[in-house]
């Protein structure tokens, strides 16, 4: 960041206490703390959790997983719940957090969680959002998703994190959530 995002000015870099040297707009007098966009990406399982959905985006000829904007006033689980059904047509049955990435690609903080879908259909995947959506064995998915991406690194975690020695994966905490919004 190298301009005030309130009046243009440009920032100086001023040490701030407990944070060390933040942006700062000698024009406003306020530190500018860096702006970044939030998303979700999702390892999403069938429901007997033995295939994982990859998919192809924007005309480009490698598979990544599922992933979305997180909306303003929108929670993640919320976010990850709307986009399941938006870009796939499929539900979410459970889901459970991983772990976060910062891609400075585009300048957004990835939050990956895996999801249990209520469906294999894939019937009603938006033609607008994703070229090809296709379940892969987990051994395969190994194999087909994006190498060196975030993607990749999310993937192999989610194996790395859940399975066992002998090589089964333990989804005894995937209990289901309701993911119906609460009303307040």
């Amino acid at each position: 960041m190298k301009y005030c995002s309130t009046c243009g000015h440009p920032l100086i870099l001023k040490e701030h206490e407990h944070e060390g040297k933040i942006p700062y707009c000698e024009q406003c007098q306020e530190y500018r703390f860096p702006v970044f966009s939030t998303a979700v990406s999702m390892v999403v399982l069938n429901p007997d959790k033995d295939k994982i959905l990859l998919i192809k985006q924007y005309g480009r000829d490698h598979n990544v997983l599922v992933a979305g904007y997180v909306n303003q006033k929108e929670s993640l689980e919320e976010t990850l719940i709307r986009e399941l059904e938006e870009e796939i047509g499929l539900k979410v049955k459970a889901y459970r957090y991983n772990r976060s990435e910062y891609f400075p690609n585009t300048n957004t903080l990835m939050c990956n969680f895996t999801v249990v879908a209520n469906d294999e259909c894939l019937d009603h995947v938006s033609d607008w959002e994703v070229d090809e959506a296709k379940w892969y064995s987990f051994e395969e998915a190994k194999h087909e998703v994006k190498p060196c991406s975030l993607a990749q690194r999310f993937l192999f975690d989610f194996f790395k994190k859940w399975q066992d020695a002998n090589n089964r994966y333990d989804f005894s905490w995937m209990e289901v959530k309701d993911t119906k919004k609460e009303s307040l």
